[in-house]
């Protein structure tokens, strides 16, 4: 259904041009695309995402946990479903975005712009995404590291976000499809401004809350468990954690430690070796998120 539009091209990010904070992408002037965050502590309006239905966040409280990975695969279980939902996925992670890499993405062209400016995702293996990391110089053919780092301060992140949230257009290439019936955002690690811009601007209907299985408060517990290959014994190498029920926190998945998991991800293939075990765990993560998010 979403084609990537062979128009004009985003490119000016590019360039060694010095950018304002007040539009950090470079994007053409869309009037009243981005809501404006007050100046002086007045009423901030939420907003839904335009052509977007449902917005599901996939966050945690620190790094390493495999919050990206689990974003990923949430949207392809999601899209999955008997009935088929249109998922796209977002990326906001401003400094170390890695949806590219995991979407097999990362030597992709420049985003194309609508005839209106708005900013069109770009798809791989049917799921539109859009991230930071599109918008920077590619890495060499050979690599899969980004070059162009992102060195901001908090009013830059936080327009950079809003644009983001607000300057994307989630249907097809002809900006006439029916958009999007859930948003992935894969949130960076921890707290700071990009949370907190999405919390005051955006109508959010889910968090996914992705832990190891230490004393976090978690719902999707990772890397929970290994099956050791050779003799199928189930090992809880990080310990067992209780929290999800003691808290009353639905508990979506306890996902195994596996090692097709990372060979996938570093190909941009998303469950491309993961596993019985983990695809039904995943089948299970998105199933009790759809029905969340629409009870």
């Amino acid at each position: 259904m979403f084609q990537v539009r062979r128009g004009t091209a985003l490119r000016t990010f590019t360039t060694t041009a010095i950018r304002s904070h007040e539009n950090p992408l470079n994007l053409p002037f869309r009037p009243f695309s981005t809501p404006q965050m007050p100046r002086r502590g007045g009423p901030i309006q939420k907003r839904r995402i335009e052509h977007v239905k449902k917005v599901i966040v996939v966050a945690s409280g620190k790094g390493g946990v495999g919050k990206s990975t689990i974003a990923v695969n949430l949207a392809f279980s999601l899209a999955m479903l008997s009935h088929r939902p249109r998922v796209g996925i977002l990326d906001l992670d401003i400094f170390g975005p890695s949806i590219p890499t995991l979407m097999g993405l990362q030597h992709s062209d420049d985003p194309h712009l609508t005839s209106a400016g708005a900013l069109v995702p770009v798809i791989n293996h049917g799921i539109p995404t859009m991230s930071m990391g599109y918008l920077v110089p590619r890495p060499p053919l050979d690599s899969t590291e980004f070059e162009g780092a992102i060195v901001w301060r908090g009013l830059m992140v936080q327009k950079a976000v809003q644009q983001l949230l607000f300057d994307v257009d989630w249907r097809d290439a002809c900006g006439s499809g029916p958009g999007l019936d859930v948003l992935i955002i894969d949130m960076p690690p921890g707290t700071g401004d990009v949370p907190l811009t999405l919390g005051q601007l955006v109508v959010v209907d889910g968090a996914v809350i992705v832990s190891t299985p230490q004393d976090i408060t978690g719902l999707i517990l990772n890397q929970s468990s290994f099956l050791c290959p050779s003799c199928n014994t189930t090992h809880e190498l990080l310990g067992t954690s209780t929290n999800a029920s003691r808290l009353g926190i639905p508990l979506l998945a306890q996902l195994p430690l596996v090692g097709g998991v990372s060979w996938g991800g570093d190909r941009g293939i998303p469950d491309g070796r993961a596993g019985e075990m983990w695809r039904d765990a995943m089948n299970e993560a998105a199933s009790k998120t759809w029905g969340l998010v629409h009870s």
